[in-house]
């Protein structure tokens, strides 16, 4: 088969490489070059760089709805196109090109998490389990059919940053699957999604990452999971700013005001919340970098001084 394949960031790698270790990838199609960095650098994505060394042309239009974008794809004379969080919209134009039309690997169980941030999102609605999809794509934000799927637990323990890695592994394997049973001639079967349980997973926001201490505890710790490593949730800490990279719910009652810190000492900053407490064990000061509860106490005697 001719793949032609369409992704941008690192989750997308482990998918290209199993694409080009499992067939023919006659171009990547990629994300423009963007400013990155302190100093604004053009920078390729992950996935232009893994094309380039494997030696596969590289296509990085700033748009899909022309004519010009319909006419490069269609003298690739692909049979199908894979899209793995590629960021950009593919309207039907383009999706009617391919002979098998477009796949989709989707890092969540559809129809749970359509949208941008269906990792983030997840962990910070504090779900058990996710898991990746490989779809086929329609005009619809994540509506198409589900050619195969994969589940897995989502620890209590996970973060952002650690869910994503997993679901990237996932996902190439999902796709590796799928391939293989189209190069046997066995068209996987699309099934169509349910009609409940939707739910839309919106882009992240850095103003999704900042605490209200007037929120229960629980939901606290989920989103300081879910945002770690980006956007890494904030909050006013006696005083003073912080990101806060890890943390747990406590069950604690207590008839303090929101955002009071409890109890300061070596297993964490135990502050009041709308219900129960949370315990910071890692924060990171503005300029500075993450530290333990125990270290940051060092330089913020006052807490532990006034701490019952």
């Amino acid at each position: 088969m001719r793949i032609v394949f369409a992704g941008t960031p690192e989750f997308a790698v482990p998918a290209l490489r199993a694409a080009a270790n499992a067939t023919d990838v006659v171009a990547v199609y990629t994300q423009p070059d963007r400013p990155a960095g302190r100093g604004r650098v053009l920078t390729a994505s992950p996935v232009k760089l893994e094309a380039l060394k494997r030696g596969i042309p590289v296509l990085q239009p700033e748009t899909l709805k022309n004519k010009l974008s319909r006419d490069a794809l269609r003298a690739l004379q692909p049979d199908l196109m894979v899209v793995v969080a590629y960021g950009m919209l593919l309207p039907q134009s383009i999706l009617d090109i391919p002979q098998y039309g477009c796949w989709n690997v989707h890092a969540s169980l559809l129809p749970r998490w359509r949208g941008a941030a269906p990792i983030q999102r997840a962990i910070e609605a504090g779900d058990t389990e996710t898991g990746v999809c490989l779809m086929q794509m329609e005009k619809g934000l994540d509506t198409g059919p589900v050619l195969l799927h994969r589940a897995i637990p989502i620890e209590p323990t996970m973060t952002g940053g650690q869910l994503h890695d997993a679901l990237s592994i996932l996902g190439a394997q999902v796709l590796a699957d799928g391939l293989k049973l189209q190069r046997l001639g066995v068209r996987p079967v699309a099934v169509p999604q349910a009609t409940e349980g939707v739910t839309y997973a919106r882009k992240l926001e850095k103003a999704d990452a900042k605490l209200d201490w007037s929120q229960p505890a629980q939901t606290l710790a989920n989103k300081v999971r879910a945002f770690n490593p980006f956007p890494m949730t904030e909050a006013q800490l006696a005083g003073e700013r912080v990101r806060i990279h890890a943390a747990v719910a406590l069950p604690l009652a207590h008839s303090a005001a929101p955002g009071t810190v409890l109890f300061a000492g070596r297993d964490g900053i135990d502050v009041a919340c709308g219900e129960g407490a949370l315990r910071i064990r890692t924060l990171q000061r503005e300029g500075g970098k993450a530290i333990t509860a125990a270290d940051y106490l060092n330089a913020r005697r006052d807490l532990v001084a006034r701490t019952p």
